[in-house]
């Protein structure tokens, strides 16, 4: 009876020290994360113009042609078909998409450059493997960076397209928290392609690829027409579903934009969250390639 009871008492000592080992494992590795995460913040903080200017160029000169401009010209309809079909509501339509395009070249940009500089012949990315973190925990925390960056570029992008454009734009937002969930997941979902594509081509095609993926998914990813106006082209419509541009796009239509037609809420999230899912999986499968090798 009592060696039963010294061994029970042995077993849950054992198991209490085990539970203290894995959590201050746990709290090491926190510490090396946000060690990690303010690193980044801080280099971001010191780059912040050129970060502001990569953002703004595109929409502000896409904004400032084509619904500034345009609409001040003699004619302007036969000049840009594009508005002409879609009224006094093109504005409208360029906002959620213009924001969706800022999200997903900012969370590439924020992953995959830096890691065609971070493997290329210096292999920087050593530096950071070497800190008391999973190898996968570091990939995970560049996504969450690029989130953020992300985030700060929709922000950006949000006042541009909302007061520039000569005809009103009709936003209203009556669902905050559905908004904010797009946001997250638009962001992290970026950031997890950005991951894909920086630890899937060697650094020397990095450019090749934003011509070659990142222009075309952006063109067909429902940013300057709502999905439903590709009813009369039902192949391409069903094509561009593999597209995760798409949901970002419709997610902020669906949430800044409502009255404009766009695809179903509960949709929209699933497929955000199940490309989440695959992106990260094949980013981390891919980093983790790349540096183990």
């Amino acid at each position: 009876m009592t060696q039963t009871t010294q061994t029970t008492q042995m077993e849950t000592t054992q198991h209490g020290i085990s539970r203290h080992t894995e959590g201050s494992r746990m709290m090491q590795y926190a510490r090396a994360f946000t060690g990690l995460f303010l690193r980044d913040l801080h280099v971001l903080r010191r780059e912040l113009f050129p970060f502001v200017i990569r953002v703004c160029m595109n929409p502000l000169l896409f904004l400032f042609v084509f619904t500034f401009i345009m609409p001040h010209m003699n004619d302007s309809a036969s000049m840009n078909p594009t508005a002409a079909m879609a009224g006094s509501s093109f504005s409208t339509v360029l906002l959620p998409g213009l924001m969706a395009v800022a999200i997903m070249f900012s969370g590439i940009a924020a992953v995959a450059l830096p890691l065609a500089q971070e493997f290329g012949v210096t292999r920087e990315i050593d530096d950071r493997v070497m800190c008391p973190l999973p190898v996968a925990a570091v990939a995970i925390e560049k996504m969450c960076f690029s989130a953020v960056q992300s985030v700060i570029a929709a922000a950006v992008v949000f006042p541009m397209a909302y007061y520039i454009p000569t005809t009103p734009v009709v936003a209203h937002v009556s669902n905050w928290p559905y908004l904010i969930l797009v946001l997250i997941l638009a962001s992290l979902t970026s950031g997890a392609l950005g991951l894909t594509i920086g630890t899937s081509v060697k650094p020397q095609q990095i450019g090749l690829i934003f011509g070659v993926v990142v222009m075309p998914i952006t063109f067909l990813g429902c940013v300057y027409y709502p999905w439903a106006a590709l009813s009369h082209i039902r192949w391409l419509q069903l094509g561009v579903l593999v597209n995760p541009i798409v949901y970002m796009s419709e997610g902020l239509r669906s949430a800044l934009t409502p009255a404009l037609p766009h695809m179903p809420q509960a949709l929209i999230l699933t497929m955000l969250t199940f490309f989440l899912g695959l992106l990260t999986w094949l980013g981390i499968k891919g980093f983790l390639r790349r540096v183990l090798s």
